[in-house]
């Protein structure tokens, strides 16, 4: 198991010195892999996110879906495997993603909201990932739901 994470690190690493084209698909990580990089401190890495952790998405009309994103960088060492992303309730549907990011690469956290309630809301989307120090990280989005 050791060995085949080193070897995908390995060609990953020759892959991402090779390419200039930054936007160039990283392929997807198996279940052992992301186990592997998520449970070794060796693996952790830092994540930058681009804009703010908290946005507000202004008067929203009652039962329209709403997709709100939010970018982030990897700014350490090591790939970014995002493990897990969930939302606080079930009106929220993030999506998380399937491949694994190499230092310096951007991605997005994106999520839709189903417009559900009335009133002023608060929702959190909270995003689980081998970085360091913090392994979990909150994002949030406000809005007022309008009949």
């Amino acid at each position: 198991m050791k060995k085949i994470f080193i070897t995908f690190l390995v060609a990953a690493s020759l892959i991402a010195c090779k390419g200039t084209d930054k936007k160039a698909e990283q392929p997807t990580l198996t279940k052992e892999l992301k186990e592997e990089a998520l449970k070794d401190t060796a693996n952790y890495t830092s994540i930058e996110w681009l804009g703010s952790t908290s946005t507000n998405l202004g008067k929203l009309k009652k039962d329209n879906t709403v997709e709100v994103s939010f970018r982030f960088k990897n700014t350490g060492t090591k790939n970014l495997v995002i493990e897990d992303v969930t939302a606080q309730c079930g009106c929220t549907i993030p999506e998380k993603p399937a491949k694994a990011f190499a230092p310096g690469e951007e991605g997005v956290i994106k999520a839709k909201y189903n417009g559900s309630g009335s009133g002023a809301i608060t929702k959190q989307i909270y995003v689980t990932a081998n970085t360091n120090p913090l392994k979990t990280h909150t994002l949030t989005f406000t809005g007022e739901v309008i009949e």
